[in-house]
């Protein structure tokens, strides 16, 4: 189906505000649209417990975030956000969207504000993002009782950084990962599928905003073929733990997404594979901007409820 008018008319007034595109822009000028937008979503909803760290990771410290809802915990989510490894903020929009998962999941969820390209260029961001994995793992029983399921979740950017943690997880002997939340990701650096070069999801985020975004975080284009950079490249996908791949229709990334999770499938791991219609990239992070928001919280929540309740009967 063709963009929702909800996606249209928000183009439309960032096109009459006269926002730059992020690929015409610097980092710190492109950064300077979160707050906007975090004024748009709103503060999140309330929570019981809200509670900031400083991690160490390789030559510099990392902030995370940890949310706890009302009652008892039934899992731990390790949410990583979108904004192509350069823009993106725990402290904005998705302080919005952390909370809200974790009211609607009843989970505690962990937010990893890992550091940006370009000052902290590839590979820091999946280190310290590894590094903020481990220190959950290290402390699941203040998180939530004993025998909870670890998800790891993430939109965009995220989701890439989630996908490399299960590898590496698998990879490394730990963390257990039991589910894996992929919201629109980035899984291989091809720019040149057909979603990528269709002039019709050259929206929000388009190509040109992409090669922008790799050029900041990995700029060795022959780098970039790695598994921690491309994980829709990894040798093996074989053994990891099962997911949610929720691809966006009219969004450069659709095809990467669809891809891994077909590769996935083959690799014989469990994979529920989901489209959000009409939708752009970055709906996901709209709290209280676009409607596809709503849709796509719920059913990201109602699949991890799925999932602790499943994991329940296992237990």
């Amino acid at each position: 189906m063709p963009l929702t008018p909800e996606n249209q008319a928000f183009l439309a007034q960032m096109a009459e505000a006269g926002s730059p595109a992020i690929h015409e822009s610097t980092p710190a000028i492109a950064r300077m649209a979160g707050p906007i937008l975090a004024g748009l979503s709103g503060r999140g909803p309330d929570v019981a417990e809200v509670r900031n760290l400083e991690l160490d990771g390789k030559d510099g410290t990392f902030r995370t975030r940890v949310l706890k809802p009302e009652g008892e915990s039934r899992a731990i989510v390790v949410y990583f956000h979108g904004g192509g490894w350069v823009i993106g903020d725990i402290d904005l929009q998705y302080d919005h969207l952390g909370r809200d998962l974790a009211n609607r999941t009843q989970s505690t969820v962990v937010l990893v504000n890992y550091r940006k390209a370009p000052e902290h260029p590839f590979p820091t961001a999946i280190e310290d993002s590894y590094a903020g994995l481990t220190w959950v793992d290290e402390h699941r029983d203040e998180l939530a009782p004993a025998g909870a399921p670890l998800i790891v979740a993430g939109d965009s950017a995220g989701g890439n950084i989630s996908a490399v943690m299960t590898l590496w997880a698998r990879d490394r002997g730990g963390p257990r990962i039991d589910h894996q939340v992929l919201v629109y990701p980035v899984t291989d650096c091809d720019l040149n599928t057909p979603s990528y070069v269709a002039p019709e999801n050259q929206l929000l985020l388009s190509r040109d905003t992409m090669i922008w975004f790799w050029d900041h975080y990995l700029a060795d284009e022959a780098a970039r073929t790695s598994p921690d950079a491309s994980p829709l490249r990894a040798e093996s996908l074989a053994g990891l733990p099962p997911a949610l791949v929720y691809v966006a229709e009219c969004d450069p990334l659709h095809d990467e997404g669809v891809a891994y999770a077909k590769a996935l499938q083959a690799a014989g791991v469990d994979v529920r594979l989901e489209e959000a219609a009409g939708q752009m990239h970055a709906y996901f992070q709209m709290a209280g901007i676009l409607p596809g928001y709503v849709e796509g919280i719920e059913l990201v929540a109602d699949h991890i409820g799925k999932v602790i309740a499943e994991h329940g009967k296992v237990a």
